[in-house]
């Protein structure tokens, strides 16, 4: 009974976050009915969405954006500072900073997001890497739907603005200087984590990169998926729309001529060593990049949307593979 009356007051008690003090165990209590951000298979900015004035009057720079973005970050960092940074809120402030990208010209294309809602369990997330932007709008989409946490530097964690935010969340720290250790840890930790029903989501890159090099992406996530018995959810990414800053790397220029892609694919499960899953994965990145890049030299026809753009280049793409096949069996 006193679990419910605590429910009834507060909203920062989540599935997870809600603790037996007399058995130090987690209780099966659903505290917040959070609704997701969208609804759908997929999402797409609208063509006509409009631009935020301030990004405008800033004559086109990335300047309003990072401003916009910063004070979103001091604003999560005093609610985290006192202890009501909870899933409900990283999600909001994750939205707000969805939002303010699509004011600042920022074109999502979200797919596969049947596939968040149709996961039975606690998963492991494994995505490339291209810039921040995955990292504060990747909450926005999960969050709503599960209890989630990333991998993440311990840089972040110890950062005097961003630290208080990441470390409320509770991520899974690693340093990067002994990778046997960073195993260790994401093993231990991970696998605790997935256990009490939380998801992880890990960028199995070294760093944020544009370029998808497959040597570089390493199999820790498959490792954790098989060790603690959960499936896989593959994630690809195209955010190159925000790129990584000269001096500043989260304060770089925005492309607003670059559609933002983001993919999410159906969860599998680990059979055998994991390797074939690992091949699965980077299959699955690499063919999602290749469709993006082949897409954007579609020639631009300002009178259509997205989808209708979309559509073209996946029946020209047909037609050819057809046609190969064809000449092939000649």
């Amino acid at each position: 009974m006193k679990y419910q009356n605590l429910l009834r007051k507060s909203s920062r008690i989540s599935l997870q976050e809600l603790k037996s003090k007399e058995q130090g165990k987690y209780l099966p209590i659903f505290a917040i009915n959070m609704e997701s951000f969208f609804t759908g298979s997929s999402y797409d900015t609208s063509e006509d969405h409009p631009r935020l004035l301030g990004d405008r009057l800033f004559l086109n720079t990335r300047w309003y954006f990072v401003g916009g973005y910063t004070r979103e970050i001091i604003r999560s960092r005093s609610v985290a500072v006192k202890g009501f940074y909870d899933r409900k809120a990283w999600a909001e402030s994750s939205y707000r900073v969805f939002k303010l990208i699509e004011g600042c010209g920022g074109r999502f294309h979200l797919s596969g997001l049947e596939n968040l809602i149709s996961c039975q369990g606690p998963v492991v997330f494994i995505s490339n890497h291209m810039s921040t932007l995955e990292t504060f709008v990747f909450p926005c989409i999960i969050a709503p739907l599960m209890e989630v946490t990333f991998v993440v530097k311990e840089g972040l964690v110890k950062h005097p603005l961003f630290g208080p935010v990441m470390r409320a969340r509770d991520p899974i720290v690693v340093k990067r200087n002994n990778p046997r250790e960073d195993f260790q840890m994401v093993m231990i930790k991970g696998k605790e984590f997935l256990a009490r029903g939380t998801s992880v989501i890990i960028f199995p890159q070294s760093t944020r990169t544009v370029e998808f090099i497959p040597e570089e992406f390493n199999s820790l996530g498959i490792k954790l998926a098989r060790a603690a018995g959960v499936q896989v959810l593959p994630v690809a990414v195209k955010t190159d729309f925000w790129e990584n800053g000269k001096y500043l790397k989260d304060a770089g220029p925005i492309n607003r001529n670059r559609p933002i892609h983001m993919v999410f694919g159906q969860p599998f499960s680990i059979q055998g060593n994991g390797k074939d899953e690992h091949k699965q994965v980077i299959d699955f990145i690499i063919n999602n990049l290749q469709q993006w890049e082949a897409l954007a030299k579609v020639p631009k026809q300002d009178n259509l949307s997205f989808r209708v753009k979309r559509e073209i280049f996946y029946n020209q793409w047909g037609i050819r593979f057809l046609t190969f096949v064809r000449n092939d069996n000649l």
